[in-house]
């Protein structure tokens, strides 16, 4: 049983392995984890790491420093695919306030850690992991060692700094919710009030995309077409059914307008005031549930990838007579479908019409699942590739001795935010399905975490022996309530934000899935998702960016 012994203990790329198998394995059943309701998640991977570089597990270097850095890419390049709509979506206006509101968050975040960089002699390179563990932020663990290795070279030793993460970052967890558990009581929030005064903010919104039946009374519009009124609108609208000499329509921008028309438009809500002085009154008709009606709706899924580089204008299936779409869905954001908007793989469009013209528009867009679960692996290669290549793009930083890189973690993530954007236009179509995305993101993350921790363990007990551990989970603390409470009482005192929104706000600002999970639990209900979604593509950019310029700026 010698060869046992052997495999196990001497360096090669199958004892690597089965370490790296091991570790993995490990960390994910004890992610599984619970207490007080809550688990630490695949964060579980680099303490059983540690754990066993402790007990002098070694493996063979440069297969470990390969996996950390090709699980680092697959990690934040599939994150970026996963965010990338919800993040250009996030900097709308309508968004704004939430943003301002988590960008704030990181800058105290950043400001503290200077604070106590200053006031405790710790190196920043420390005081960066301390950070990232505190607002458990891995990929900005990654930034930070990406940034160090490329300033310092071969001299470079991460060790230290994945000892400061991992001592923060337990802490991080709970320091979070124990933020939401003091504003609860601060805010005085009794839950079911709560739940009735979001909705209530929720209906009165004036953004929200709502439906109207319409009866034409503007006289100077008789005899005109449905496109003189899209003329005079700004804002996109859709005319989805139209009641028109009798019968129930769908119809065109070149539809002649008679007397007694109604019209179902689909518009946001501030914009009816307009249209009711455009158009006409509202009607006591309903053309949805009228019997007589023989059109039908349905929900077409994105699947063709011969639309997907086109503007809806510019497609000629689509300027059909028998059919409209109401609805764009992409990324959780509902958004008013016009002919200027680019279609994406997976798009979930509302469409209603004649039973004959959805079937058509259907086959024009796919509306096959089974395609989308094949994932086309050219295209994220590729944008990997593009990634790697811009973030080993050497460039000057004043007052720094040396060409900058914004690396691995950096790189590969505004690729991929810029291609799930406008990667349709360049025909590299990087949609994988949301399981797809989440296995190959859990692949990455995984790896790089046992990495960092079979690298770092060896000086666990150096960490600890002269109380640098304790400091750091005091640092940790620090770094994660205080920006917390400080801008949740801004958010419900000074912005109005409900209890719930302020919840999501912190959790999507921490980038902390278990947060979310707890703030979800206490609202029963799915409330602080939306705060959480808007926040959190712009929140992980600004909290890589900050690790990275902390490393910069005070190395």
């Amino acid at each position: 049983m010698n060869w046992i012994k052997d495999l196990l203990t001497h360096e090669s790329f199958a004892q690597t392995i089965i370490i790296f198998g091991l570790v993995i394995a490990l960390g994910i059943w004890f992610g599984k984890i619970k207490i007080f309701g809550i688990s630490l998640g695949v964060t579980w991977v680099l303490f059983v790491g540690l754990l066993f570089s402790f007990m002098g597990v070694t493996i063979n270097h440069e297969l470990q420093d390969f996996l950390k850095e090709f699980g680092l890419v697959l990690f934040v390049y599939t994150l970026g695919l996963q965010v990338g709509p919800g993040f250009f979506a996030s900097l709308n206006r309508n968004a704004l306030v939430s943003n301002v509101l988590a960008t704030f968050v990181v800058l105290l975040g950043v400001l503290t850690t200077l604070a106590l960089f200053f006031l405790s002699g710790n190196t920043i390179s420390i005081m960066t992991g301390v950070m990232s563990g505190a607002v458990t932020n891995t990929p900005g663990l990654g930034a930070a060692q990406t940034t160090i290795t490329n300033l310092h070279h071969l001299a470079a030793d991460n060790s230290m700094v994945t000892l400061a993460y991992a001592v923060a970052y337990p802490f991080g967890v709970f320091g979070i919710i124990i933020s939401m558990i003091v504003l609860k009581r601060v805010f005085r929030i009794n839950i079911k009030e709560e739940i009735i005064k979001h909705e209530e903010a929720n209906n009165a919104r004036e953004d929200k995309v709502i439906s109207k039946h319409l009866k034409l009374e503007n006289q100077q519009l008789i005899g005109k077409s449905i496109h003189t009124i899209f003329e005079m609108i700004d804002t996109p609208i859709i005319i989805s059914r139209m009641f028109h000499n009798g019968i129930i329509i769908t119809p065109t921008p070149t539809e002649i307008l008679a007397k007694n028309d109604v019209l179902l438009v689909v518009a946001p809500k501030n914009l009816f005031e307009k249209l009711h002085v455009l158009i006409g009154p509202e009607s006591d008709m309903d053309l949805k549930a009228a019997m007589d009606s023989n059109l039908v709706s349905n929900r077409v899924v994105v699947t063709n990838k011969n639309i997907t580089h086109k503007r809806l204008g510019d497609i000629p299936e689509m300027n059909q007579h028998d059919f409209t779409f109401t609805r764009l869905h992409r990324a959780g954001i509902e958004m008013v479908p016009n002919g200027n908007i680019t279609l994406q793989l997976g798009d979930t469009i509302k469409v209603v019409g004649t039973k004959e013209g959805l079937e058509r528009i259907t086959d024009v867009l796919g509306n096959s699942l089974k395609r989308l679960e094949v994932p086309d692996l050219g295209p994220i290669f590729m944008g990997i590739v593009i990634g790697v290549i811009f973030g080993s793009i050497p460039f000057q930083i004043p007052n720094i001795p040396v060409p900058v890189k914004i690396g691995l973690a950096g790189g590969p993530l505004i690729v991929a935010l810029l291609l799930s954007r406008f990667g349709n236009k360049l025909y590299l179509n990087n949609y994988t399905t949301a399981s797809a995305n989440l296995m190959i993101r859990e692949l990455g993350i995984t790896l790089f975490l046992a990495s960092v921790g079979l690298s770092s363990g060896s000086k666990l007990a150096e960490a600890f022996a002269g109380g640098n551990g304790f400091i750091w989970i005091g640092f940790g603390i620090l770094i994660t309530v205080i920006p917390l409470l400080l801008v949740g009482v801004i958010a419900q005192r000074f912005f109005k934000k409900s209890y719930f929104e302020v919840c999501g706000l912190l959790a999507g600002a921490s980038t902390d899935p278990p947060a979310l999970a707890f703030a979800l639990k206490i609202s029963g209900s799915d409330i602080p998702s939306a705060t959480y979604a808007t926040v959190y593509p712009l929140t992980m950019i600004l909290r890589i960016v900050a690790a990275q310029l902390l490393i910069l700026m005070f190395t």
